[in-house]
This record gives structure tokens, sequence and C-alpha cells, in this order.
């Protein structure tokens, strides 16, 4: 048997011996939550629709991405995004959800047994995470944002990682970023909740860990070899992407209202207001430089609007979100020409659109909300949101570092030369997106860089 198939055989014995050792586990976790209020069907059905939602956004986001890079690895990285929907719904299913959402422990992390193999994640309520609907509905949904991060931050090294390592990288970045993330950040006993740092829909615990960890990744992995600055393979991929992601992301921001009610109402207003005022601001940008308005700026500010009013979107009016698209897309776009000029190849801008969105979305969150924010006179929100926004950088640029460092020592993170400049669609999968044929060479030239 050829080594990529012995690997992709191991591959495959360990996720079902892993299951298979939760067969016999289960009887020594928590028996199932009891039915604490009546669940409510409009917000049941709202929630389904929202969970869809958030799904549709992670194929929209392989067309967003598979149409900036250069034609050899567009497969390759439209195929990132897709498979983190099998490899994180698995570890969802296994421990995600206990580590994200499980019984606290020092607010930092949740309990691994508590919902071990989604033991106890039933269809009754429950009164703190899910008090009007099937508490198996809100894991799902929020599965739908773990699965989206780690391939958010495929776009930093698109073009030169290698697929094993994306895989294991997958799983180690959902495990210790982004789970103690979305548990000090969501959970009732969670660090930053406590601290009372207002995220409504992930700006920190998506958009920030996403952008900051492709920062190091960036750094970590060294530049692409070649051409930097390659024109995108198909723009019609990127529009379509964009709105895809615009489209889902009224569940991503108003299915965090946590039912059909007057919040996911505001939500929803606010989402489509950022988006649109970023978007003429990007384009305003460029004509301010001297350039034509394009269809890719226009793409990449709607997108940078959806990230800053993410964590603001149910806390502020409508008239503010406005506010916040445009400005969030005026510092991105500053960004963006920055690092063109530097040394950090980034190569799809993921830091200064994400992380820097996300940012700028927390801060001025704290700004313009209506509870607390500094438009109303106090500072208490936005100084906890200075002190929060330098404890998430820290946390994430450092494990982010670490999960690089594994991964790279377990499996060799970088494809060689050879194969980065065949592309990674042949190197690394044997398809190219022009033609229906296999590259007419030895299986072994293909795949050596992926299994020896």
């Amino acid at each position: 048997m050829k080594n990529e198939q012995i690997n992709v055989v191991k591959y495959l014995l360990s996720i079902f011996a892993l299951l298979a050792c939760g067969l016999f586990l289960l009887p020594i976790v928590g028996d199932e939550f009891s039915l604490t209020t009546e669940l409510n069907g409009a917000d049941t059905a709202w929630m389904l629709t929202a969970s869809s939602l958030v799904l549709l956004m992670t194929p929209g986001l392989s067309f967003f991405y598979g149409g900036m890079v250069d034609p050899k690895n567009v497969i390759s990285t439209m195929f990132q995004s897709f498979v983190a929907i099998g490899i994180v719904s698995m570890l969802w299913l296994v421990v995600g959800f206990s580590l994200a959402f499980g019984d606290s422990i020092g607010g930092i992390i949740g309990d691994p047994r508590t919902f071990f193999m989604f033991h106890g994640v039933g269809l009754n309520s429950h009164p703190q995470l899910a008090p009007t609907f099937p508490l198996l509905l809100f894991a799902m949904f929020q599965l739908k944002f773990a699965i989206i991060t780690p391939a958010l931050v495929t776009g930093s090294f698109a073009g030169r990682v290698k697929f094993k390592a994306y895989a294991l990288f997958s799983l180690l970045f959902t495990i210790f970023v982004y789970s103690p993330l979305a548990h000090m950040t969501w959970h009732p006993d969670g660090l930053l909740k406590k601290m009372g740092i207002l995220d409504f829909a992930g700006g920190t615990v998506v958009h920030m860990s996403a952008g900051l960890v492709a920062l190091v990744g960036a750094i970590y992995l060294g530049r692409r070899n070649g051409p930097q600055h390659n024109p995108p393979a198909h723009l019609p991929f990127v529009l379509l992407g964009t709105g895809m992601l615009w489209f889902g992301w009224f569940g991503f921001n108003a299915g965090s209202a946590s039912g059909a009610n007057a919040t996911a109402a505001l939500a929803f207003a606010t989402t489509n207001t950022a988006s649109a005022a970023a978007m003429m601001a990007w384009l305003l940008a460029d004509v301010m430089m001297g350039r034509k308005p394009s269809s890719l700026g226009a793409c990449i500010g709607a997108v940078v609007g959806l990230v800053a009013v993410t964590p603001a979107a149910g806390f502020i009016t409508v008239y503010h979100s406005a506010f916040v698209g445009f400005i969030a897309a005026l510092v991105s776009h500053w960004a963006v020409q920055w690092k063109s000029k530097s040394q950090i190849d980034d190569t799809l801008d993921v830091f200064p659109c994400h992380g820097l969105g996300g940012m700028v979305g927390m801060l001025l969150t704290a700004v313009f909300a209506k509870d607390g924010g500094l438009i109303t006179g106090q500072t208490t929100l936005f100084y906890s949101h200075l002190v929060g926004l330098v404890l998430v950088s820290v946390f994430c640029l450092s494990m982010g570092l670490a999960v690089y460092f594994v991964t790279d020592k377990l499996v060799g993170m970088r494809v060689d030369k050879k194969a980065e400049a065949m592309g990674l669609d042949l190197s690394q999968h044997g398809e190219r997106i022009f033609s229906t044929q296999l590259l007419q060479a030895d299986s072994k030239t293909i795949y050596q860089t992926e299994f020896t």
C-alpha cells in the first residue's frame, strides 16, 4: 500500500477509535438536563434558520478566498474552508462544545467532561445557554462559528501549507485558541464575560482570534517563493462569496440574539448598514488615492464592515452602525496599504481586515453601546474593553505561535519549493481548476511533499 493510502487509513482509524472510546466513557458523565422552561416555537424556528445561514458562510468564504488566489491554488484554498466543516464538527462532538460551554474551570475553559460526546446535549432547554430552545440547537449554532474561524486563518498562508498540516492546525487551534476564547467571552462564568466585555456575535472570539493567529502564521511561515502580488484568479468567485457571506452574516449576528425578538431585528439592521457603509468607504478611499473603483475593493470593504459590526450588532443603534463600518473600512484600508509595503506575507490580508476590523469593532462597541458606552458619558465599559483587547491579543499571539510550532514539529507545515511552484491544487490534491484530467505525471511527483 502506498504511503499516502497508509496515512489516510491511519487518520480514519484514529477518528473511529476515538469515537469508540466515547461509547465506553459515556456512562460515567452527567445525565440529560431536565426541561426548565417550555420551548418557544418561534425562537426554535429562528435559531434553526440562523444556524443554516451561518453554515452557508463557510462555503461563501471558500469562494471569497478562492477567487483571490492565483489559479494554481484555487481548489486547495477553497477546500481548506470546506474541510473545516468536517474536522471541526467531529471535534465539537467529542470535546469542543464541552471546552467552550462546559462547566467553567477558572473562567478560562470548560470542563471537557460536561458535554463529552454530546452527552447531556439533548432536546431540552438549558437555563443559561438556551432557555427557550433545545440545547442541541444551541450547540449546533455555536458549531458553525467554530467551523468558520480556522477557515478564516487560511487566507494568511494560502499557497504554502501542507494539507495534513492544516488539518492538524485546525484541531489544535479549535482546542487551544477558539474554545477558551468562546468560554471566556460567552459562558456565564467566563473571565471576559465577568469583566463586562461585550461581544455580541464574535468580534473577539472569531475575528480577532483569526486575524491575530493569521498574523503569527504569516510571520512564522515566511514569505512565498516567487511573485507576491498575483492578480485574482476569478473575481466572480469573490463577488459570489461576498454575497453568500453577507447573506449568512444575518444569521451570524441576528441569530446571536438567541431568539426571534427585537434584538435580532436590531442586529439584522445594524449588520446591513455597517457593511454598506464600509463598502462605500473603501471605494471612496480608493478613488481618493487615484484608483478606479473596483469590485474587489467593494467586496473587501463590505466584509470589513460585517466584521467590525459583529461585536456591536445588538448593542448599538442603526445610525451608529454606519460609523462603525465607515471607520473600520478606513483603518483596514490603511493597514492593507501598509502591509503591502512590508515583509509580512499575509496573502489575503486576514489581519488587516479581520484582526484589525475586530479590534476596531470591539473598541467602537464600547464607544457606541446604548448602555454604558462613551456616548452616554460613562468610561467603565471602554476601559474594560481596552484591558480585554490587550488580554485577548496576548492570548491569541502566544497560543497561536504555540499551535504553529507544535504543528510544524509534528508534521512540517510548509510545502517545498517544487510543490509550491507546482501549486497546492496539484501537489496536495492531484486536481486542477481548468481541467477534469489529473496531471499526467508520476503520482510520486504529485504527492512526494505531502507524504514523505
